[in-house]
């Protein structure tokens, strides 16, 4: 069993990424109510949202040095308070000249708690007995469903957007502070002078950790941005059918990171990495083959247990180089995952007006083997027993 101070920590991080898929899922819900105040086309709104990746990119280096230097806790609280602080601005903005750096702060806020979270959750898992870094993940999905569905109840009700986001903002910020005073202090997380200079390559054992993310956020955004499109246009489907394309990936992503650490501890991070991309590969498959809108929907969430602990595996391998500091590490390889995240949808599109969507897609199952393939690369480096496949496994 975990000692207290490392149960409580575990209580305190899952409280921090409830709240950042609780904020995260009300302001997605809201971005409507955003464009429609400021009389935004859909290029100039397009812009603005490109602006929240810009800020995301350029902030989490920078949140994994200085997780590094002055540890995980310290800067998780600051994120953490940056976000609820600028969460509200861009549907505070009056005009689309300050909407344009209040989406840049937002992103490069949330960019930080995003890495500077997750190094705090590698830290917490160490002092635990078992796996526990898909649960946090699992927390996060869960929150972005109870967030979407506060902003589509506060939508319905006639709830100005600018006091729906402020007042969402100010109750979680009280509730994190107050949960984050029982994060692991700095010297249990790996703070110290082992981050290294903040402008630096990555060493190349992250190349190819990177790269699996890459290729499962990749996966993950076109998903989002496509399933359902490709079951209403491609197939025919009528669009509440084409709606369950996406909830059900989204439904079994969740339920996938529940029992992701259960999973990680009965056969291992390679073997789950492996089944897991093989699993895409086929709910891809299954989605792309019989052309039928109940196959595709059963395809897609296929794919959503496929990829579901792919990025807890990703960020456990990075945090485990050695060399360099966990922080570092997660910083390195979310970035390279979320370059995937963002440049997915648009790449999914451009290749369907040259081809077909459903060809388009196809890159998805491809994605899934080249995950199977790099499995062996997201074993962590640093021995680990609570990692290994159990005996039963083993057998």
């Amino acid at each position: 069993m975990a000692p207290p101070d490392a149960r409580a920590a575990r209580r305190a991080v899952t409280v921090v990424f409830l709240l950042n898929g609780t904020l995260f899922g009300a302001w997605a819900s809201r971005l409507p109510a955003i464009k429609a105040g400021l009389d935004l086309g859909d290029a100039a709104f397009g812009v603005a949202l490109g602006l929240i990746a810009v800020g995301a990119l350029i902030a989490m280096p920078v949140s994994g040095w200085m997780s590094g230097r002055g540890g995980s806790r310290r800067t998780t609280r600051l994120a953490l308070v940056c976000f609820c602080a600028t969460l509200p601005l861009p549907a505070m903005a009056p005009v689309y000249a300050l909407l344009l750096p209040a989406m840049l702060v937002l992103g490069a806020a949330g960019g930080a708690l995003d890495v500077a979270m997750n190094a705090h959750g590698v830290a917490v898992e160490r002092r635990h007995p078992k796996p526990i870094l898909s649960s946090f993940h699992a927390a996060f999905s869960l929150g972005a469903l109870a967030g979407a569905g506060s902003g589509a109840l506060a939508a319905g009700v006639g709830l100005d957007v600018r006091w729906h986001l402020l007042a969402a903002a100010a109750l979680w910020l009280v509730v994190g502070v107050a949960a984050s005073r029982a994060l692991l202090p700095a010297d249990a997380d790996d703070a110290g002078d082992e981050a290294g200079p903040l402008l630096a390559l990555p060493p190349r054992a992250l190349w190819a950790i990177g790269a699996f993310g890459f290729c499962a956020l990749l996966a993950e955004g076109a998903t989002a941005d496509w399933s359902a499109v490709y079951v209403r246009e491609s197939l025919g489907a009528p669009a509440s059918v084409a709606a369950l394309a996406f909830a059900a990936f989204s439904a079994t992503m969740t339920l996938g990171r529940l029992a992701g650490d259960h999973v990680t501890a009965r056969f291992g991070p390679v073997a789950q990495a492996r089944l897991g991309g093989l699993l895409a590969a086929g709910g891809m498959a299954l989605a792309l083959g019989p052309a039928r809108p109940a196959t595709a929907v059963a395809g897609f969430a296929a794919l959503g247990v496929g990829l579901s602990a792919m990025v807890p595996v990703v960020f456990r391998a990075g945090s485990e180089v050695p060399g360099i500091a966990p922080g570092m590490g997660i910083a390195s390889v979310s970035t390279l995952g979320y370059a995937g995240f963002l440049l997915g949808p648009p790449f999914i599109g451009g290749l369907a007006e040259l081809t077909s969507l459903r060809a388009a897609l196809v890159l998805l199952l491809a994605l899934g083997l080249v995950m199977a393939a790099l499995a062996p690369r997201v074993r962590p480096a640093r021995r680990d027993a609570r990692l290994s496949p159990s005996p039963a496994a083993a057998r």
